[in-house]
């Protein structure tokens, strides 16, 4: 293979493995300890890692499986060696041109030397003696060395070795943070009038696109599955407020005026108003059939796998603040644990916002225009 088209297959691979675990150059080179101008150049071309163990730390972190990393390690050997400049031709030095002869000098008696210790080892012939002595000089040498490196670590405690990059969790899932409650009830807080409300399917362009933030109550939908055959053991799920404020001054946008679904689902719910929020799980209660029947509530610990996936629905409810928060969801699967941190579809913080005490407006669909409570006779 050319050396350019083997550097640029090597960089093919890696740039195949960035584009699959689809976090930045900064994200991932803070992961591998390389800055992420050194990522970019690895993923261009333009060098070539020193040691395979950088990107193996890679494939490793982006979910590679053995086959792949077998074929990256053969595509690194052949770029590594079209990287090196080639070893010089061996050949013989020119031999100087001879002078003319130094006249002799009378010799020197030779002074005495004293004898080496190897010589002094009877039973070995005189190579031997110094072959054996020089062995021991290189393991003595040796020793020393990894004395001297092993005083440096108890020295220099700050001098830890690099940790191998965990792989990535055995499961997989997906969020969704703008639901309604029974697809057509749903509160927003917003700064400015809005536009009339959306339908429900669209609530998510409309809400970014006039800054507005869940009032009172979120609702949020994850759908949880393994990765393989092998079964994921969901532990627990626990809730995680990383930033608490007074509730926002905006007035409250109701998007129905009332409505009523048939079937409530199993939950967990949340109190973001506690000062350590807990997801409790409820049951539901399905009243569509002559008789109406209870939905037990999902209960830990309970497996997940590829052929299995589960939804869990969270509804968060503050009143008294402006909670910015993530769910984080415990897991075990073949002697490995682990938690992984869920937010909404771009991996931000949920935001929930109390909406006691503000002006409510609900949306007269007769008159086009936002009316308050009052006037429509929901209230508040």
């Amino acid at each position: 293979m050319p050396k350019d088209a083997a550097v640029e297959e090597f960089a093919r691979l890696v740039r195949a493995l960035k584009a699959r675990d689809g976090r930045s150059y900064e994200a991932l080179g803070r992961r591998l300890s390389v800055s992420a101008s050194t990522l970019h150049r690895y993923c261009s071309g333009a060098t070539v890692p020193e040691e395979f163990a950088v990107v193996d730390r890679l494939a490793l972190l982006c979910g590679a499986d053995e086959e792949e990393r077998r074929t990256l390690e053969v595509a690194w050997t052949r770029a590594d060696g079209a990287r090196r400049p080639p070893a010089p031709e061996p050949g013989a030095e020119p031999a100087p041109e001879p002078g003319p002869a130094p006249a002799p000098a009378p010799e020197a008696a030779p002074e005495p030397q004293p004898e080496p210790v190897h010589a002094r080892v009877p039973g070995l012939p005189p190579e031997r003696r110094r072959r054996r002595w020089g062995w021991v000089g290189a393991v003595c040498g040796a020793l020393a060395v990894v004395g001297t490196v092993t005083l440096g670590a108890v020295l220099l405690p700050g001098k830890t070795r690099e940790r191998a990059a965990e792989p990535p969790a055995p499961l997989t899932w997906t969020v969704a943070s703008d639901l309604w409650k029974n697809g057509c009830g749903h509160t927003y807080l917003v700064e400015r009038t809005p536009p009339p409300p959306p339908e429900a399917a669209d609530a998510r362009s409309w809400a970014a696109a006039q800054g507005a933030v869940d009032g009172g109550e979120t609702l949020v939908r994850v759908s949880v599955q393994g990765k393989s055959a092998a079964a994921v053991v969901l532990q627990a799920l626990h809730v995680r407020v990383v930033e608490r404020g007074a509730p926002l001054p905006w007035a409250a946008y109701r998007m129905d005026d009332g409505c009523g679904g048939a079937v409530t689902p199993r939950r967990f719910e949340v109190d973001l108003d506690r000062p350590r929020p807990v997801a409790r799980a409820l049951d539901g209660y399905d009243a569509s059939g002559q008789e109406g029947r209870t939905l037990p509530a999902v209960s830990f610990p309970y497996a997940v796998s590829a052929a299995e996936p589960e939804e869990l629905l969270v509804s968060a409810g503050a009143a008294g603040c402006d909670c910015r928060w993530y769910l984080e969801l415990e897991w075990s699967s073949e002697g490995r644990r682990g938690t992984v941190r869920i937010g909404d579809e771009d991996g931000l913080p949920f935001r929930t916002s109390g909406a006691k005490g503000r002006p409510a407006y609900a949306y007269d669909s007769v008159g086009r225009a936002w009316i308050t409570g009052e006037k429509s006779g929901q209230g508040e």
